[in-house]
């Protein structure tokens, strides 16, 4: 029998980033400083998928994320699959998506928004693929954001 799937070696504790759009799998390395890790990082780019055509994988052997760097990755990437892995098995699987309220995360893009001229942490309710500043309501499509 002929085997179809890439055997890539398994890791005993670490983080799985699984369903990356294969265009964002850089943008999401560079957010998640990737290349500053000490640890394996294995990366699977352009792989066949049914659901998405050809996706893109990151394992990253002992890293687990904050709630704060996976809001990063949501507001780029939305419906990511993460795995948390112990001792070789998955102990944790699922899907990133946006939070209802980003905090700190993104710029607001209105330059007299109070955030752009006063030291404060940014604040965006979530709407679909709509984000409003809860200061100045300025709105911002999703695919228009820049991170802080």
């Amino acid at each position: 029998m002929k085997q179809k799937e890439l055997l890539v070696a398994a890791i005993e504790n670490g983080t799985v980033i699984d369903h990356i759009p294969s265009d964002k799998v850089f943008q999401v390395m560079s957010l998640l400083n990737l290349d500053n890790v000490r640890s394996a990082v294995t990366i699977g780019y352009n792989l066949k998928s049914r659901a998405m055509g050809t996706k893109s994988i990151i394992k990253i052997a002992d890293k687990f994320f904050t709630d704060s760097e996976l809001a990063q990755l949501a507001v780029i990437c939305q419906n990511l699959t993460l795995c948390i892995i112990r001792d070789y098995e998955i102990v944790e699987k699922r899907r990133i998506a946006l939070p209802e309220e980003l905090v700190g995360i993104i710029r607001c893009p209105n330059s007299k928004c109070i955030t752009n001229n006063e030291p404060m942490r940014t604040r965006f309710r979530v709407t679909g693929q709509k984000l409003t500043c809860q200061y100045c309501n300025n709105d911002v499509e999703l695919d228009k954001v820049k991170l802080l």
